[in-house]
């Protein structure tokens, strides 16, 4: 019985369900690049390049173990330029008895391969993807009958369940969580360390190449190009993180750095996302870094919480809550995202320095996203789906599936509180306690209202004033609305009318 084996762009792993018990004998592997999938939303440049040339390196190691491979690139003569089109293709010429395909990461795809038995008459088995360290099963079986699905209770059960910094049934250090240890101001001067690069190879020049040629307007910068692009090159700066960086992770996770897009993070998100690296794989690496004495332990349980709790968390929630997830919109946020979002080009620092970061390295830290250009677009009443899309496509490690509920639901509250038990809007006091940004900033961080306030600060109220009807109840945020209630009338019509003022001129600031 032959098989076709499709394996997807962000199924770069050599213990991918699908190809676990595949027999090169009888399978050949299709993987193919389609203008549909880097256009459904215009991905980054740089996001583009890493996965065309680590799905190219990925086909080549799978040729080494003996899989015939039918690799579609992107400016193949008949590329029909769909996943299905380019599956009906490979049927077509080989005639194989049945496709084999581990489930996809996102829901536009899992509903899409519903279909494919049927119209390929063909059976089609669609395997879990059993990289991740929680089914969906498990998932929905943790999340039924409670009340509240908060990340933290999730993250301890997934702590016991997999013995990750646990003795003896308790938490290694007596706490679960050291996140208050997390949360130190930049000092003057902080830099991080320098980071490792990978030599060019002929499989990225010419995808660099194709990538110029057939992508020039999209998102970002492509060159200086520095992502890993083999499982062997993923672990090499796994081990560079938890030799040389790990350590101080912990303590400045949270701080903000102009100049410095890294600082103290992993960088390897995109290569988890992708299936480079395995989060088991990533966790015991960290732990074994703990028990070597080489990181504390508040930077490798933040670390961890990261892997273990949050990224198995989002993704859980995105698949017991899609398809209607991603039209949620509880704040009835309906302004347009400002011009500077795609170019940089406004006078606020903060903005400046993380859509550059994201321009140039399709990346930037969870706190910049979070709270910079996340919380802006809080502030100013940003429609989510225009926000949502923005992250999908700017992030090499972006995908809906963790993208979503992030965005979403951490970053816009978009869904009611169903991640986060209050919105995350701060006003420019917490970006100046948390990074350099303001002390070169155009605006004055310490004024609300003058000609120039800094404008994070006067639409915080606003945001709290005009959502006053839905966020009153929130008991965290009760000594919020009582602050505001306490304010003399006339400050509170100045901050309003400054932030009216504001919102007019978007996309001016």
């Amino acid at each position: 019985m032959t098989a076709l084996v499709l394996v997807l762009g962000d199924q770069l792993s050599a213990s991918l369900s699908s190809l676990r018990d595949a027999d090169p004998a009888s399978t050949t592997v299709l993987m193919a690049e389609v203008m549909d999938e880097a256009t459904y939303v215009p991905h980054h440049k740089k996001k583009i390049a890493f996965l065309f040339s680590a799905m190219r390196h990925f086909a080549k190691a799978l040729e080494q173990k003996g899989f015939a491979v039918r690799y579609v690139k992107l400016d193949d003569a008949d590329n029909s330029q769909s996943l299905f089109g380019e599956l009906r293709r490979a049927v077509n010429a080989l005639q194989p008895d049945r496709i084999v395909v581990t489930e996809p990461g996102e829901y536009r795809l899992a509903a899409a391969m519903q279909d494919w038995q049927r119209r390929l008459n063909l059976p089609v088995d669609i395997l879990p993807d059993d990289r991740f360290l929680c089914s969906r099963q498990d998932f929905e079986t943790w999340a039924k009958g409670r009340k509240q699905l908060r990340m933290e209770f999730f993250y301890r059960d997934m702590r016991r369940r997999h013995d990750v910094l646990m003795e003896d049934g308790e938490p290694v250090g007596g706490q679960w969580n050291f996140d208050h240890d997390n949360r130190k101001s930049p000092p003057k001067g902080l830099k991080g360390p320098k980071r490792i690069r990978h030599r060019r190879d002929p499989i990225l020049t010419e995808v660099l190449e194709l990538v110029e040629a057939r992508f020039a307007g999209h998102f970002g910068t492509l060159r200086p190009f520095h992502f890993a692009l083999t499982a062997e090159q993923a672990r090499r700066e796994l081990d560079h993180f938890m030799e040389e960086v790990l350590a101080n992770f912990g303590d400045y996770q949270d701080a903000m750095v102009r100049g410095e897009p890294y600082l103290y993070h992993s960088l390897i998100s995109a290569y988890l996302n992708a299936g480079l690296l395995l989060p088991m794989q990533v966790i015991r690496r960290a732990e074994k870094a703990y028990a070597d004495g080489k990181a504390p332990l508040n930077a490798v349980e933040g670390f961890i919480r990261q892997i273990l709790g949050w990224r198995e968390y989002v993704r859980g929630l995105y698949w017991r809550e899609m398809p209607d997830y991603a039209t949620r919109n509880h704040l009835n946020a309906s302004r347009d995202l400002p011009a500077y979002y795609w170019n940089g080009k406004t006078k606020m620092a903060c903005m400046t320095s993380a859509v550059a970061d994201t321009m140039q390295h399709a990346y930037s830290h969870h706190i910049q996203r979070l709270m910079v250009t996340g919380n802006f677009a809080l502030l100013a009443g940003v429609e989510p789906k225009q926000v949502c899309d923005w992250y999908l496509l700017v992030y090499a490690d972006a995908y809906e599936w963790v993208e979503l509920p992030n965005t979403l639901g951490m970053a816009l509250y978009g869904d009611g509180g169903l991640m986060a038990s209050k919105p995350y809007a701060a006003s420019g006091k917490y970006i100046d306690r948390m990074s350099n940004f303001c002390s070169s900033c155009h605006y004055d961080v310490k004024d609300a209202t003058g000609e120039g306030a800094c404008p994070f600060n006067a639409l915080y109220w606003d945001f709290i004033a005009r959502n006053e009807a839905v966020l009153k109840g929130n008991p965290r945020m009760s000594t919020i609305y009582a602050s505001y209630n306490r304010m003399a009338t006339d400050r509170r019509d100045a901050l309003r009318q400054k932030a009216a003022s504001l919102l007019e001129g978007l996309e001016m600031l």
